[in-house]
This record gives C-alpha cells, structure tokens and sequence, in this order.
C-alpha cells in the first residue's frame, strides 16, 4: 500500500474530470467503462467499434507507460486467489449489464450531471460492495 498523498489525489481527480469532458464535450457521449467494453466485443449492437477500440487501448497504453515512468506505484502482487478474481468480475459484469452502467458511467458521469438514476446505481453499488465485502471478509477468511 502506498501513501495517501492529497497533491495526487487532486491531481487524478482532475485528470479523470478532464477526460471525461474531453469525451462529453468533444462527441457527446459519457465515457462508461461497462459500454465501451461491450460495444467492443459485441455485447452491445453499435456500428463504432473504432473509437471505442481506441478509448480502451489509449487506456491500457497509458498504464503501461506509468508503468514504465513510476513502476513502483502498481502493486503486481494478487492479493487474493485468481478463480476468486474471475468470479468477482463475471459478478460485476452481470451487475453493470443489469444497472445499463458501470461506476465510470453513472458514479463519475451521471453524480456529475445529477442524474438521479446514477445517483441510485451509484449507491446501490457501492452500498451492495460494502454488504459484500462485510460478509466474505467475516465469514469467507477471504477478504
């Protein structure tokens, strides 16, 4: 675990903020993780694979250049079992697909733009994350 420092968490936020206007304003559409992914591999019927391949592999590549300039800010050790990891993110595909969002979407987009459903799934994620990581970490000696 690395140190909390305000500096680059002001720094982040306004970098996130900046990319999703940059996406809003420059084609109008909300920068939703779970969406983008499934226009991607064809779980979502859109003729614009094109940007949407773009926005994912500008994400990755600048993971792997921060991972290049400051290695020491990933922790490359699992902390938890990888068929433990599969099954949470098979758990948070289905929940993204059955909200019509992910935390990028409704939690930075629609909060931002007060959109009251966001608002909802936003709490509903989170609040259901909590349940979650209560229960397993208490009675699954996992978390």
């Amino acid at each position: 675990m690395h140190e909390f420092t305000p500096g680059h968490a002001i720094a982040g936020g306004i970098l996130i903020a900046l990319g999703l206007a940059v996406m809003l304003i420059g084609s109008g559409r909300i920068a939703g993780l779970s969406g983008i992914v499934a226009g991607v591999i064809g779980l979502k019927r859109t003729g614009d694979r094109g940007w949407r391949a773009s926005f994912l592999i500008g994400a990755l590549a600048v993971g792997a250049i921060f991972e290049v300039a400051q290695p020491r800010t990933f922790d490359g050790s699992a902390p938890h079992p990888m068929w433990l990891v599969a099954i949470s993110g098979v758990l948070v595909g289905f929940g993204t697909r059955l909200s019509n969002g992910c935390t990028s979407g409704h939690g930075l987009c629609g909060i931002g733009r007060f959109s009251k459903r966001s608002i909802i799934a936003t709490a509903t994620f989170f609040g259901i994350g909590v349940v979650t990581a209560t229960i397993v970490g208490r009675f699954g000696g996992v978390v």
